[in-house]
């Protein structure tokens, strides 16, 4: 067992042997930036102030040589090796902000709706106590034991009270996870989820415009993060751009329209790549932005898709004023395989 000591703060978590920084802090409830959890985004690099830890396996690219020289890790992968690692970790007055992630919770799949020719959404529902998360975060779904490793999905939904999440999930081509979600889970299959993942929740008390930006599956935290703040009753304007390549590959729009039917404050704009439609904008998000929203010094962004599809939107958006502080990204690193609790313990935890 070995302590971690968040700098300046001072407070203290308990890391089990063998497990990551990052498992550790989340289980005892504090946010820190995460994505792909296997050391190929960066998004959890952390500065280490004092002590020893494994870093494991990671790329050059989510983490220099230079970077590690310094002193900075990764810590989605990184271990203590000694009795007490300090890390930097935000502001004096750190405080628990997420839900201990559960692993290997039992659900069934109630439906399934196929959006698009690669898109499919599962309705799923817990067995026992729902699973508590913020809009925005994911889950890890898989089955080891059918050669489909864990893999992450964001949640579609925002929490509501019978536990149900849905997930929608684009198949890969040569995916493993998505192919087998894709050809076998049914309605009536047993599945099992760990989570809640992830830091793309925004902040809750800030009240300025909004502008959203998502391509593919990257709409669905998009939707659950626009559910929950419509049903607190979220005031200033907010702006959901969505790109697609062809017509075929928009869904939701019964529901986009809904929201923007029944709340002012809410504009959708449907924006395709490769087909031309009277009914939607031409272009990419990044391209056709400024003459949408010219200025965005107030406003707070979102963006979730690809790697590349975040990147461009969230330069285009710091072109445009965005700040960075409020400027939120969830990219899919999908080719990297994210950590997962052993065979064994997902038997034991499909029993209990």
């Amino acid at each position: 067992m070995s302590r971690i000591r968040l700098h300046p703060s001072g407070r203290t978590v308990e890391c089990r042997d063998g497990e990551t920084v990052l498992s550790a802090l989340e289980q005892a409830g504090y946010a820190l930036p995460n994505n792909c959890r296997a050391g190929a985004c960066g998004e959890c690099k952390v500065k280490v102030l004092a002590g020893q830890f494994d870093q494991g396996m990671v790329l050059d690219m989510a983490l220099s040589r230079a970077e590690r020289k310094d002193g900075y890790g990764l810590m989605c992968m990184a271990k203590p090796i000694s009795d007490e690692l300090m890390i930097e970790y935000g502001t004096a007055d750190a405080q628990p902000k997420l839900f201990p992630p559960r692993e290997t919770v039992p659900f069934v799949v109630t439906d399934r709706i196929r959006r698009t020719p690669r898109i499919v959404e599962l309705r799923l529902r817990p067995l026992g106590q729902p699973l508590r998360y913020w809009p925005g975060q994911y889950v890890m779904l898989g089955d080891a034991l059918a050669g489909a490793p864990p893999r992450c999905y964001s949640i579609a939904n925002a929490p509501r009270p019978d536990g149900e999440i849905t997930l929608q999930v684009t198949r890969i081509d040569g995916g493993p996870t998505s192919g087998w979600i894709h050809e076998h889970l049914t309605p009536g299959r047993g599945v099992t989820l760990s989570g809640p993942y992830g830091t793309f929740i925004g902040d809750p008390s800030v009240d300025s415009p909004v502008l959203c930006m998502a391509a593919g599956s990257g709409l669905a935290p998009i939707l659950a993060l626009t559910e929950a703040a419509l049903r607190r009753g979220y005031r200033p304007p907010v702006t959901l751009l969505v790109s697609a390549s062809t017509r075929a590959d928009v869904y939701e729009q019964g529901l986009l329209s809904y929201w923007q039917a029944k709340y002012r404050n809410v504009e959708v704009r449907v924006t395709l790549t490769r087909e031309d439609s009277p009914d939607h904008l031409k272009g990419r998000i990044p391209a056709i932005l400024p003459g949408i929203l010219p200025d965005l010094s107030g406003h707070a962004v979102f963006a979730a898709g690809s790697p590349a599809f975040v990147a461009a939107c969230v330069a285009a958006a710091r072109a445009l004023g965005a700040r960075e502080d409020r400027i939120h990204s969830e990219g899919y690193v999908s080719q990297h395989i994210p950590e997962a609790p052993p065979p064994e313990r997902l038997m034991a935890g499909a029993l209990g």
